[in-house]
């Protein structure tokens, strides 16, 4: 589901780390550590535990975490990664999927689409131009999370998810857990010069943002704020080095579970597939 059977080690590894260290950068938490839990296949177990080992001793450097213990057991079948990260936020001040608030715009950071082009590279179902096969295979396969901004979403943000199913997914829980009507306007989705290289290729534009949009791993940040601290957040997280954009709004609070109104050229549309599901 994550990773193909063949990928290097080291780098199954650092994704399984960094999916996980995602999870805590959308609830404004600061990484402390990590549990790993690991079924070994029968065939190259032990290449694969060296190069795993070196993956993920690189990025405990990088993003400060180390290993706190976990299991491991090993099966004929196939090679399977568990993490669970742990990280640190002040009492009270978690940011959940469930603050978005009326009048809140909704953002994401960073661009989107890239690793599920990435993967479609990966699979033989597009062949990217060389100048970009570099840029989406990593996007693919080494995510970046987004932990500079921990402490800028316990400022700014009432809710806040990591895209992982796919922006149009997320977005939705946050929609759903928070009981709000949330509009995304896809025309204004960032997009990597990759991306929009592929996107002038297809023959629908609108189903082709659509597909941008639903193929998840992006790992990027999707959150919602007061439109008055919009300015702010975007200048100091430009400081960091990372883009914001500005996507829509929660437009209103009701009974109802939530949703999520998606509009191309101003008008709504309706999505085939939001996302991955995970049963």
């Amino acid at each position: 589901r994550h990773f193909p059977h063949n990928e290097d080690p080291a780098l199954a590894a650092r994704k399984a780390l960094r999916a996980n260290l995602s999870d805590l950068a959308a609830m404004g938490a600061d990484p402390q550590a990590y549990m790993a839990c690991v079924v070994w296949p029968d065939t190259n177990r032990e290449a694969r535990m060296s190069g795993f080992a070196d993956g993920l001793a690189l990025d405990q450097d990088i993003f400060g975490v180390h290993l706190a213990g976990g299991d491991t057991t090993s099966a004929p079948g196939p090679w399977m990664i568990s993490i669970t990260a742990i990280g640190a936020v002040p009492k009270g001040q978690a940011v959940r999927r469930s603050g978005a608030q009326p009048g809140d715009q909704l953002l994401v950071t960073g661009t989107i689409g890239d690793a599920g082009l990435g993967l479609k590279a990966r699979q033989g179902i597009y062949a990217p131009p060389k100048a970009d096969v570099e840029w989406l295979a990593r996007r693919f396969t080494l995510p970046e999370p987004r932990c500079a901004l921990s402490g800028l979403v316990r400022q700014y943000a009432h809710a806040a998810i990591d895209v992982s199913d796919g922006l149009l997914a997320d977005a939705r829980h946050i929609a759903e857990a928070s009981r709000c009507m949330l509009e995304l306007n896809l025309d204004a989705i960032p997009l990597s010069d990759p991306a929009r290289h592929w996107l002038t290729q297809q023959p629908d534009r609108s189903q082709a943002l659509l597909e941008l949009a639903s193929g998840g791993d992006d790992y990027e940040l999707v959150l919602t704020m007061s439109a008055d601290t919009v300015t702010d957040f975007i200048t100091a997280a430009s400081r960091l080095g990372i883009a914001v954009t500005c996507l829509g709004e929660v437009t209103s609070r009701g009974d109802s579970d939530g949703g999520l109104i998606v509009q191309v050229d101003g008008e709504p549309i309706t999505p085939s597939s939001f996302g991955f599901t995970h049963f």
